[in-house]
Formats: structure tokens, C-alpha cells, sequence
């Protein structure tokens, strides 16, 4: 077995590598990069003068819904190497990360700061998270694995 190669059965025959497709790499690193962000974001906010009392509600409820949108990007990343690219699983990758900037990042803005322009904003930040999920299960619900190279190999699902 080559470096290029991966175990496609019990017999140990091999296929060669397949690349991740630039759009699984991107949602994976910016999943891991939104992970990380919010871990800083956590730590920094517990720290500073201004939230010596605890942090508002809304600055939590920030810091949980990016660590979980964080995971649902690099679940998306995975999704798109382990099934074929598709529109619903790139659109539910592009909408969690808009989710974050009109949500998260606007509440981070907003209290930290005293940016409050956005505001109104907020709510579409949910709003593209609920639909990215959606497209998320409906990307799965339609997928096709990305080992599947013929006809054959439909016969044993």
C-alpha cells in the first residue's frame, strides 16, 4: 500500500487517493479557526474589567451558539469529503458562517465594544443558522457517497 492509496476492502485492495474537494478544507479550517476564536472569545470575556460581574446573557448565549455552529461547520467539512460536493452542503457551510458574523459576532460587537449599528441584524444570524441546518439534512437525505465510481458499486447498497 502507496502513500496515495487508501484500503477500499476486507482483501486489502487499495484505490488511489481521492483529494478533499477546496470547499471540505475550507469549511474544515474555518470550523477549527471558529472553534479556536471562541475559546479566546470565552477566556477574554470572562477576563475583562466591564463583565466583572458575569456576563450578560446574550454574551453567553453568543459564545454557546458559536462553539456549536463551530462543530456544525467542521461536520459540513466532513460531510462534503465523505459524500459528493452538493449545493445543500455547500449552501448549509456558507450559511453557518453568515450565521456567526450576523449573530454571534454582531452580540460580540455589540457588548464589547458598543457597535450597535447592526442590531437588527441579529435575528437573520438565526435565521441562516436554522435554514443551514436544514440544508444540512437535506444534503444528507440526498447524498451519494463520493466512493461511488459506477453503477456496480450501487448494487451492494
Amino acid at each position: 500500500m502507496t502513500l496515495n492509496s487508501i484500503p477500499s476492502d476486507a482483501l486489502g485492495q487499495t484505490k488511489p487517493h481521492r483529494p478533499w474537494p477546496l470547499s471540505a478544507r475550507l469549511f474544515l479550517s474555518l470550523g477549527a479557526l471558529s472553534a479556536c476564536l471562541s475559546v479566546v472569545f470565552s477566556a477574554a470575556l470572562a477576563h475583562l474589567p466591564v463583565f466583572a460581574g458575569g456576563l450578560p446573557a446574550m454574551v453567553q448565549t453568543a459564545l454557546t451558539q458559536h462553539q456549536f455552529h463551530s462543530l456544525g461547520l467542521l461536520f459540513t467539512g466532513l460531510a462534503l469529503v465523505v459524500f459528493r460536493v452538493s449545493r445543500w452542503l455547500l449552501s448549509a457551510g456558507w450559511l453557518m458562517l453568515v450565521g456567526l458574523v450576523l449573530f454571534s459576532f454582531n452580540l460580540y460587537a455589540r457588548h464589547v465594544l458598543g457597535f450597535d449599528l447592526l442590531r437588527a441584524w441579529v435575528p437573520w444570524g438565526g435565521g441562516a443558522w436554522i435554514v443551514a441546518w436544514l440544508s444540512l439534512a437535506l444534503g444528507l437525505a440526498t447524498a451519494r457517497s463520493a466512493m461511488e465510481t459506477s453503477p456496480s458499486s450501487k448494487l451492494g447498497s
